[in-house]
């Protein structure tokens, strides 16, 4: 069975890590890894492949820097190209970005099989992109594989169970990476000496619903300047796209900025943290990984039993909000025993479900 993996974006090198390893132990897989290009600094990209210990993508598509409909239709004709030169058994893709959406519909045009890793989330906000990637990329499906019982739940609600598809709660890949991956970060990163701090908060904001609107970049800059300076101190890893917006608009972080990190700087820092301030998807899941609470700077998010659970609290852009919950939340004591994201199996429930269904 030969299956071609899209990957573009930071949490998707780590989700193929855990699953290409997976795929290794069957003889019977073949697996030829894609990446758009959608994350293009060596430092935000390469890394990850020499670090996760995975082969390096068969192709690099190279694209980026480019509109929404630019991007995804760029990558549309290129990953039809891979299809038909591959002739894969099944496409698969991950969470929610252009290139998952470019290769859905890449692949289901050409009849091939897709496979949707963390299938059936919802933020229920279709101002975001990601949501409309995430609902279009499951309504062209053939295996949706959810990582917890809640994004069953969203698709049941949408009628799935009338679609001709699969549906199953396999657990979640990124739980398997954080395990897997824990044990090697030690020994690995330096980062906890590098930024010589014994106690700080994790902070990251990359996303375009924050760093393009000057009010709300404003707003959360302040938020962290204020907390960093009276709260505690606040370690951001500078996305480039935030760095140019910061420049464009003319507004001072005044927090302990470091270069991207790779997986295992980004799981030793979790590890060591007070807290989490995140716009991020994936971190937020990272988060309760490790056992810290979040302050999640969106109007919504994916992960509603974090929410529910209390263990993550959506705050906005609003300075004063930020400033609240993260002050809160410092002081909050969370029980992180419940059994939110699987036991750790999902790669290995993924693999049996495509090789039981495939032949």
């Amino acid at each position: 069975m030969k299956i071609v993996t899209i990957i573009g974006a930071r949490p998707q090198f780590v989700k193929a890590a855990a699953l290409s390893r997976e795929f290794a132990k069957h003889n019977s897989i073949e697996e030829v890894l894609v990446h758009t290009g959608q994350h293009f600094e060596a430092n935000m990209s390469e890394v990850f492949f020499e670090e996760m210990e995975i082969p390096k993508p068969k192709y690099n598509l190279g694209i980026n820097s480019l509109s929404h409909g630019a991007m995804t239709g760029r990558m549309l004709e290129e990953i039809e190209k891979v299809i038909i030169a591959e002739q894969p058994d099944i496409l698969l893709v991950y969470g929610d970005t252009n290139s998952t959406l470019a290769g859905a519909i890449a692949a289901k045009k050409l009849l091939i099989k897709v496979a949707h890793v963390e299938a059936g989330l919802r933020s229920f906000n279709m101002d975001m992109p990601e949501e409309v990637n995430r609902i279009l990329t499951d309504r062209v499906s053939d295996f949706l594989f959810c990582p917890t019982q809640t994004a069953i739940d969203n698709l049941q609600k949408e009628g799935y169970e009338n679609l001709n598809c699969q549906v199953i709660n396999t657990g979640d890949v990124m739980q398997d990476a954080a395990l897997f991956y824990a044990e090697k970060s030690e020994e690995k990163s330096t980062i906890i000496e590098d930024i010589n701090q014994k106690k700080f908060i994790l902070a990251t904001l990359h996303r375009a619903d924050n760093t393009d609107d000057k009010y709300k970049l404003k707003e959360i800059v302040e938020a962290l300047n204020y907390i960093h300076a009276e709260v505690c101190p606040v370690v951001l890893p500078l996305h480039p796209r935030t760095k140019a917006k910061l420049n464009l608009f003319g507004i001072d972080l005044k927090v302990k900025l470091i270069d991207p990190v790779g997986y295992f700087d980004m799981i030793e820092l979790l590890k060591n943290c007070e807290l989490v301030m995140t716009d991020s998807g994936g971190l937020q899941k990272e988060a309760y990984f490790f056992k810290k609470n979040c302050v999640t700077m969106r109007e919504q998010t994916e992960w509603l039993e974090l929410i529910e659970t209390k263990i993550n609290v959506l705050v906005g852009s609003d300075r004063d909000l930020i400033i609240k919950g993260t002050k809160e939340m410092l002081k909050t004591k969370s029980d992180f025993s419940k059994n939110l994201y699987g036991n750790g199996n999902a790669t290995k429930n993924i693999a049996e479900v495509l090789l039981s269904k495939i032949n």
